[in-house]
């Protein structure tokens, strides 16, 4: 990977935003990295760069080296430091209570989870689950109330072994939440 992308089409937050909370655009952030040898530097070398010779937050510490590595061709789309990641969203019309249910509920899970492998790791029942699932992969759940009956249903997928199966698993989910949203919704449910 040899390119050079422009950093404001590899991320959600615009030059502006940037300069207004570090005090420089996204130019000037790749222009610095690139003049600190950053193509030949790993993730922790960059962020140990930007905290030793600029003041920002850990925050942007990192958001900055995303930014660079992904505009500068040296992370793949949905790349991490332990693999591949993912995520998907819907806001469904029911309770968090109710959709927690329909993920912790096997019966129910499986009507529109079906031919999944997984552990549940850890729930706080109405506003998260975490899995296990069986390629040693994780997938976080964020439930969030939006009134009585809506919520915003975020899965996040982690820890995928490349970036193939991080496609196959974006479009996954979004099948897989809107089945949910289905059996949820519906007045037999």
């Amino acid at each position: 990977m040899n390119q050079t992308l422009d950093p404001a089409t590899v991320t959600g937050t615009s030059s502006q935003a940037a300069e207004k909370a570090t005090g420089k655009p996204w130019a000037e952030w790749m222009a610095l990295l690139d003049a600190a040898g950053g193509r030949a530097m790993n993730h922790r070398q960059i962020v140990a760069h930007l905290a030793a010779h600029h003041d920002v937050s850990p925050w942007w510490q990192q958001q900055i080296t995303v930014v660079y590595e992904n505009s500068r061709g040296l992370r793949h789309k949905h790349e991490m430091s332990d693999g591949y990641q993912i995520s998907r969203s819907r806001t469904i019309a029911a309770s968090a209570t109710r959709i927690s249910e329909a993920w912790l509920d096997h019966d129910t899970c499986r009507r529109w989870l079906p031919d999944s492998d997984f552990s549940v790791r850890k729930a706080a029942p109405p506003k998260s689950i975490r899995l296990n699932w069986a390629d040693g992969s994780s997938v976080e759940v964020a439930l969030t109330a939006k009134g009585a009956n809506k919520t915003t249903v975020t899965v996040q997928h982690n820890k995928l072994a490349h970036a193939e199966i991080a496609e196959r698993m974006k479009s996954y989910w979004a099948a897989a939440l809107e089945r949910l949203q289905s059996v949820v919704e519906s007045p037999a449910a």
